[in-house]
């Protein structure tokens, strides 16, 4: 289940009441910085990563953000994927 972190600068993925793969950011004006994303490593290469990254693109479409990549990972996908075109910064 995807759900976004009570503090609103993560979105979460849990199985049973564990938490086991989430995305992270801090807000410098009206942009999302996304600086972490962690996935267990039961779950790699399910595609997990690229679920929170769109789950973060829709909280920052619906809160009117930009997106700005600093982990890794999100750097590579927004080179990757157009699906984040509209949020990008």
């Amino acid at each position: 289940m995807f759900s976004v972190r009570q503090d609103e600068k993560a979105i979460e993925y849990t199985q049973d009441g564990q938490m086991l793969g989430e995305i992270t950011w801090y807000l410098q004006g009206d942009t999302m910085v996304m600086d972490h994303t962690y996935v267990s490593t039961t779950l790699r290469g399910q595609g997990i990563a690229k679920q929170l990254l769109d789950e973060a693109a829709n909280y920052a479409r619906a809160n009117h953000y930009k997106m700005q990549p600093l982990c890794s990972y999100v750097v590579t996908a927004f080179k990757r994927y157009d699906d984040y075109e509209d949020v990008k910064k």
